[in-house]
């Protein structure tokens, strides 16, 4: 079985890594089932069989995993499909929680996040290989390079660790860069204590052009000249954290409250 690029497929050959993988979900009074994300051909599914029994569902989207799966693993749920596009309520009971865990395909790993914020009131864990650039990104912390908006929507609702580094010959065949496995483990609070959708809206917006004060990328949502009477419009994005930006949010959606017929334009 050949790894296919178009998959972006690097087995991992190591057990001792695929074992300390599996046995990175810390959380587990918190859901019943695990999801485990493009298992290929079953490095780390095999540790997990023995932890989660039929507990676990494997989502693989190429058609000669599955086959493989099947001959090699045929007491695992296996799902033939692309997570990206899973009807996850098709494979548990409404409402049941569940983790994510995997050694994600580097194509997709940041719309994998992305799709667990969009369903986090029932994913209280992921545990994930990612390539190590996107790993530090996710759980980057607010000043630095990294600091962006996977950074802030990640953040507003889990809390990130770095777990380990894992080198490119782990791998067959080896990725072009270091890989690095993370935990994000979702908060007890998950009040934002803003507009949800006007929250995600401004941290979008402020790191459009993340060099720029906010009072030039914030004058969608606010006049310029408003913007140019507070200081606080003079900080850059990478500057606010996680708490800033929601009060970001608070202040202009309380002077859209204030001034409902005003033009920003």
């Amino acid at each position: 079985m050949k790894a296919k690029k178009s998959y972006g497929q690097h087995f991992l050959h190591r057990e001792d890594i695929a074992e300390r993988i599996a046995d990175s979900l810390i959380h587990r009074d918190k859901y019943d089932k695990i999801i485990e994300i493009g298992p290929g051909k079953g490095m780390l599914t095999k540790y997990l069989i023995d932890q989660w029994s039929d507990k676990l569902v494997a989502v693989e989207a190429d058609k000669d995993m599955v086959n493989y799966l099947a001959e090699h693993y045929p007491n695992v749920k296996v799902v033939y499909k692309d997570f990206l596009k899973v009807w996850l309520n098709k494979i548990f009971e409404e409402g049941e929680s569940f983790a994510l865990i995997g050694n994600f395909p580097y194509n997709i790993s940041s719309q994998i996040v992305f799709r667990m914020l969009e369903h986090r009131v029932v994913i209280p864990e992921l545990v994930g290989m990612f390539q190590k650039e996107m790993a530090e990104r996710i759980i980057a912390s607010p000043g630095g390079k990294d600091y962006g908006v996977i950074s802030v929507l990640t953040q507003a609702f889990y809390e990130g660790e770095y777990l380990f580094t894992v080198k490119k010959g782990a791998f067959n065949p080896p990725p072009r860069v270091m890989s690095a496995v993370i935990r994000l483990s979702r908060k007890d609070d998950q009040a934002l204590g803003c507009d949800h959708k006007l929250f995600r809206q401004v941290v979008k917006q402020a790191f459009s052009q993340r060099r720029k004060m906010l009072r030039n990328t914030m004058r969608i949502f606010m006049p310029h000249d408003l913007l140019m009477q507070d200081e606080y419009f003079t900080i850059r994005p990478e500057k606010l954290s996680v708490t800033e930006f929601v009060a970001l949010t608070n202040k202009i959606e309380q002077w859209r409250i204030d001034n409902p017929q005003e033009d920003t334009k």
